[in-house]
């Protein structure tokens, strides 16, 4: 037995054994197979019937699992399938009235009634709150999205995010205007506590009213550069919406951006688009422009406190504007901007002569000292128009004759389309 030992280990793996082919394959027929693979023949054998069962009793839980998520797979489906034709159409833009329960919720837009409908699987219901803004199947009007950003696209646009270039140094003249147009607006922003010591209210805002051209606009611009205020811009007749109601909205939506990213500054032009008297209206049109005022009026003074927001309106036709929104307590300055005296023409003649190139024999105190009535944006068309002269003839300086052609020109044009006596 000790050498058999040896020989079977030389004959299973050592590579020097040298024996023939033959006594090996004689020893391997009559050796007797391997116990392990034996034994598990015979327990495959003896506990088959039990495997099965294992068997068939996973098989009956995955197929009880897989009848309770078809469901769920064929709602995702189904969903997945409405996002794919959202892909390529229009969606409606609504608001949340109301969450009847996690799948469902009352809806309204703009050009319809209230809506009963279903929210889609994928859309965050934490975020849905009453009054968000929504998307909306552009058919079944479902919820089909949120819109994170809560400021109305329009106002977002209204935000002067670059400061204009014009200062006022770049204002002839006005100067009782500009120091009335700080001490309304600018100081009790930079500086509120002046205001409290003297045991006063801050003015609220302020309207600029004239002739046109007369830098009531300028005179914003120059507002809005010089603080650092956030400046909302807006034309009285964006304002005026299509749809009933959207008007009194943008307006509230409007100084409620103005409220969060106060101190600022809202600045209306053209008031009168929307600030007219108040009378009979026979259309829903006009009925509506009264509502967008009426809301207006109550912004600018109603229960709530509007704290560091200042208001500047503009016009041209004060004498058209509603008594209630000229009333102090809501504009608390009135600044009239008349035609310009000698003295601030010269000033602004200098102003935009500054950068030209004249020739020698110019004299613009010719121009100064015209009865012509001139506002500061005629002398402006003048200077212009004169170098456009100059131009069209090929020269690099601007020439008397130039500018008296210029004016010609320009007092033509202005005295052509205007009714005579429209301004008294």
């Amino acid at each position: 037995m000790g050498q058999g030992t040896p020989g079977g280990l030389n004959r299973q793996g050592l590579p020097g054994d040298r024996k023939g082919d033959g006594s090996n394959k004689k020893e391997k027929k009559f050796e007797p197979a391997a116990p392990p693979a034996r034994v598990g023949r015979k327990q495959r054998k003896q506990k088959g019937p039990e495997r099965i069962k294992d068997y068939l009793l996973m098989e009956e839980e995955f197929v009880a699992n897989q009848e309770r998520l078809k469901p769920q797979e064929e709602k995702a489906e189904e969903d997945r399938s409405k996002v794919d034709d959202l892909r390529g159409s229009p969606m409606s833009v609504g608001n949340l009235e109301e969450l009847i329960d996690e799948n469902h919720a009352i809806v309204s837009s703009s050009v319809g009634p209230e809506y009963y409908v279903g929210i889609l699987s994928f859309v965050d219901k934490d975020q849905l709150e009453p009054g968000c803004a929504i998307l909306m199947h552009n058919k079944v009007l479902s919820v089909v999205g949120l819109l994170q950003d809560e400021v109305d696209p329009m106002v977002s646009v209204m935000k002067v995010e670059k400061a204009p270039l014009e200062s006022y140094a770049d204002i002839g003249g006005l100067d009782a205007q500009i120091q009335e147009i700080k001490e309304a607006v600018e100081l009790p922003l930079t500086h509120p506590e002046l205001y409290e010591d003297i045991g006063i209210k801050p003015p609220k805002g302020v309207i600029l009213y004239g002739e046109p051209g007369t830098g009531k606009t300028l005179l914003a611009k120059a507002v809005a550069n010089s603080t650092s205020a956030t400046f909302l811009r807006v034309v009285g007749s964006e304002l005026i919406q299509k749809y009933l109601g959207d008007g009194p909205k943008l307006v509230r939506e409007l100084f409620r951006v103005a409220d969060d990213l106060s101190p600022s500054i809202v600045f209306i032009d053209e008031i009168d688009a929307v600030g007219t008297k108040r009378y009979d209206a026979h259309s829903g049109g006009e009925r509506e422009i009264q509502r967008t005022m009426l809301e207006l009026l109550n912004q600018l003074d109603g229960f709530d406190s509007r704290g560091d927001v200042k208001v500047i309106l503009a016009t041209n036709r004060i004498e058209s504007l509603d008594p209630a929104l000229l009333r102090p307590g809501r504009i608390d300055r009135k600044i009239e901007f008349p035609l310009p005296d000698i003295k601030t023409r010269r000033r602004i003649f200098q102003i935009h002569t500054s950068r030209m190139t004249l020739a020698d024999d110019v004299n613009l105190e010719e121009f100064v000292m015209t009865k012509d009535e001139f506002s500061g944006a005629d002398i402006k068309a003048i200077c212009t128009e004169a170098g456009l002269l100059a131009l069209r003839e090929r020269r690099m300086k601007v020439t008397h004759a130039d500018f008296k052609k210029a004016k010609e020109k320009v007092m033509f044009k202005k005295k052509e389309g205007v009714p005579e006596g429209l301004y008294m």
